[in-house]
């Protein structure tokens, strides 16, 4: 399979509180169906002076600042220096990283926020991967599941990449910026330092260090 949709190449700055879950993995869709026991059994070795335990197996470190009408349901840790805001739902087997921001309405599910990752308006995220300071604008939407619920294939120019997953929504690499109200269909992966415009349709791969226009059309970014 292709060297650029490896974990290494999505996240090259490193997988923050998901180190020992993510180096296991070659591609980084496949440790999906792992995430909420990956967080239990880290949650069990969180050090009880910098986090707090709550039921349905939720850590927060205390350094985190959590609005009360925010929702935390159950297999969530909440790095240190995290913001989760007014009104954001977090569903379930949710690892959000040190210095992240979580804001509002957003809601999150089986997904990893490595760390200085910014969800902060309006943001479904689910199934999905988010690297080291990558930010969504507001209503950007990580569909997780095909219409006809069949698995979900990574599209490469006329290729398919078979996942064997019902449900995957994205893997965004490190310090990508995606405009207001885009949305990732199942199986997109954008590679690192991209840029995808307000309003578009993202299907398949997007090269790193590349930018999507409304369009269809990928342009490199210059250095």
């Amino acid at each position: 399979m292709e060297n650029f949709l490896t974990t290494r190449a999505l996240f090259p700055h490193g997988y923050g509180m998901a180190e020992e879950l993510l180096k296991s993995s070659e591609y980084p869709w496949e440790i999906l169906k792992d995430i909420g026991g990956f967080i239990e059994a880290l949650g069990n070795k969180l050090p009880e002076s910098d986090y707090v335990k709550h039921s349905g197996n939720v850590w927060i470190a205390r350094s985190a600042i959590i609005a009360r009408s925010a929702f935390l349901g159950t297999n969530i840790i909440v790095g240190p220096g995290t913001e989760i805001r007014h009104c954001a739902f977090l569903r379930g087997n949710a690892l959000i990283g040190n210095n992240c921001v979580v804001g509002n309405s957003t809601e999150i599910k089986n997904s990893i926020l490595i760390e200085k990752v910014e969800a902060p308006h309006f943001n479904y995220v689910g199934d999905s991967i988010l690297g080291y300071g990558a930010h969504l604008g507001a209503g950007v939407i990580t569909s997780n599941i095909k219409s006809d619920r069949t698995n979900v294939e990574i599209r490469i120019s006329e290729n398919r990449i078979k996942t064997d997953l019902r449900k995957m929504g994205a893997m965004i690499g490190d310090q990508v910026e995606i405009g207001c109200n885009a949305v990732l269909n199942p199986g997109s992966v954008i590679g690192a330092g991209s840029r995808i415009y307000p309003l578009t349709t993202v299907r398949g791969y997007v090269p790193a260090h590349s930018i999507l226009k409304q369009n269809g059309e990928i342009v490199t970014i210059k250095a």
